[in-house]
């Protein structure tokens, strides 16, 4: 596109020079022509607004309906809180924080504060203060050699190939501004995550990209040499994805470029698979193992897995094994069935694996059953764009999030659907190296950075209002939700929280008993009880 337009532009010229040369009363025309070159010149060359990069001039139609929204886009298109899956309200507020600009709203809230489903936090005539610097954990058990500080919120899992190569520089570059960690998704650890010298999660999925043998399977001498490296901090293991949980994947051999090929370590001119499982193991025993194997290959580096729940006796025989063996991760991350950034089917989009705030719950649940809890972090990730979201999932149980999404918007996605067609207008999930050009990373990096700080700000802020001391004491009951116009309920109310030990022993609580007693740390099969 941008060697379109200046191919275009440069026979405009030449054509309006000569027309000129040959009719001097056409000269009058540079008068409204001049401005209009000089116009898309600048957008051409300039940084800051990858639409108008990659589409000079025209794109500049997209910011005279922002100026003309509220009389036709509000009210014939679309509301501020309309919008699926991030309303205008959501989108907005990440551009802002990105930019830094002014994020506060006049004239009160556009919520109808007595709809069904209304939700909010009560605060404290004794507020505290809080720091954003402070928004940290640690990760890393008993058995983990280099435990990580980590920020309390991070880039979730997207795989260079999913995005451009320039998305992926300006995220690790907005990670290491910002102090965060970048989730380099399943597709490999390219140059892109290690040039801009951020801190690297390196996710290990059903492919083993960048850690495999000819046939597909696990590499240990490959993985050691990636593992080790100084930018990567936390290994994760992808059981499944909220997007499309239990569903593999093929890249066709056509799309096996030179570059994808030295990154996932695959052969040229054969098609990638991706199975929905993993080969390494077959039983809860076998995935603890395999985990231990990447903590020892890595140099006692942090390990965890990521998961969208599905059966709920298959965590629990987990649960079983890490009893059984004494092996635990040092965190799991998890996903919610609403979640995903790439191409996935619209039936396993929409109708596939639990929703976050159950599955976050559930599987609280089952480590504070099984008094793991406190030997094990939780990370959420599903929809995380505000200081209320990352509330919300910590109080919830989690004690980190990730957000993606939300991550993308404040690179410059203006979340125009199109991740799954390379056709991204904005460059960020696309290999089109004309639209590619059109992100600068040194100027996204910045706004990457921006967002992160001004949303954990956001959240301390809020953390300081409800007068809790720490993120840790979030609890569900400083959730409020309305079920009724003249209705509420905490969260503690509406989801049932075990007690420490609880599923130990018989009786178990009576929403976990055919569960529990369906599950084994031998397999991951039903021991003959639905569940």
């Amino acid at each position: 596109m941008r060697r379109i337009f200046v191919f275009a532009l440069a026979l405009l010229v030449a054509s309006s020079f000569v027309a000129a040369l040959l009719s001097p009363k056409l000269l009058w025309c540079w008068v409204v022509l001049g401005p209009l070159v000089a116009l898309a010149l600048y957008d051409y060359f300039q940084t800051q607004h990858s639409i108008l990069r990659n589409f000079p001039l025209i794109g500049r139609m997209r910011y005279l309906m922002e100026l003309i929204r509220p009389e036709i886009y509000q009210y014939f298109i679309e509301s501020d809180t309309e919008g699926v899956p991030f309303d205008r309200d959501q989108r907005s507020l990440v551009y802002q924080r990105a930019k830094k600009a002014r994020d506060t709203v006049p004239f009160g809230t556009k919520e109808d504060v007595y709809l069904t489903a209304y939700e909010w936090i009560n605060h404290s005539m004794v507020p505290v203060n809080h720091s954003a610097d402070d928004m940290r954990i640690n990760i890393g058990g008993s058995h983990c050699a280099q435990p990580y500080s980590s920020s309390l919120l991070n880039i979730s899992a997207m795989s260079f190939g999913s995005l451009s190569k320039n998305a992926v520089l300006a995220l690790n570059r907005g990670a290491k501004m910002g102090g965060f960690a970048h989730n380099t998704g399943e597709g490999g650890l390219s140059p892109y995550h290690l040039e801009g010298n951020g801190d690297l999660i390196w996710q290990i999925g059903t492919g083993y990209f960048g850690c495999r043998l000819e046939n597909g399977r696990f590499c240990p001498d490959l993985f050691r040499e990636n593992a080790t490296l100084a930018n990567v901090k936390m290994i994760e293991l992808k059981l499944s994805q909220g997007a499309k949980p239990g569903h593999g994947g093929i890249l066709p051999a056509i799309k096996v470029t030179p570059e994808i090929s030295r990154i996932r370590y695959v052969p040229m001119g054969k098609d990638v698979v991706s199975p929905p499982g993993h080969r390494e193991f077959t039983s809860p025993i076998g995935l603890l193992e395999f985990l231990a194997k990447l903590r020892e290959l890595s140099g006692g580096k942090p390990v965890g897995f990521k998961l969208c729940v599905g059966k709920r006796r298959e965590f629990l025989a987990v649960c079983k094994a890490m009893r059984q063996t004494g092996i635990t991760p040092d965190y799991i991350a998890v996903d919610g069935g609403e979640g995903g950034t790439g191409a996935a089917p619209l039936e396993f989009s929409n109708h596939i694996g639990s929703p976050l705030f159950e599955g976050l719950i559930f599987v609280h649940n089952a480590l504070v059953g099984h008094s793991l809890r406190n030997e094990i972090k939780l990370i959420a990730s599903g929809k995380v764009s505000s200081g209320f979201g990352m509330l919300k999932v910590l109080a919830l149980g989690a004690d980190a999030c990730y957000a993606a999404r939300s991550m993308m918007l404040a690179l410059g996605c203006i979340q125009a659907l199109k991740c799954n067609s390379n056709h991204c207008p904005v460059g960020v999930a696309t290999q089109d190296k004309s639209l590619m050009a059109g992100l600068d990373p040194a100027n996204k990096a910045v706004r990457v950075a921006n967002f992160h700080r001004e949303t954990l700000k956001s959240f301390a802020e809020m953390l300081g209002a409800i007068g809790v001391a720490s993120p840790s004491d979030l609890k569900p009951w400083h959730l409020m939700h309305r079920v009724s116009p003249t209705e509420t309920r905490h969260y503690g109310e509406m989801y049932e929280y075990l007690q420490d030990g609880s599923l130990l022993q018989e009786p178990y609580p009576a929403s976990y008993s055919r569960a529990m007693r369906a599950a084994s740390a031998e397999t991951f099969e039903s021991q003959g009880v639905h569940s």
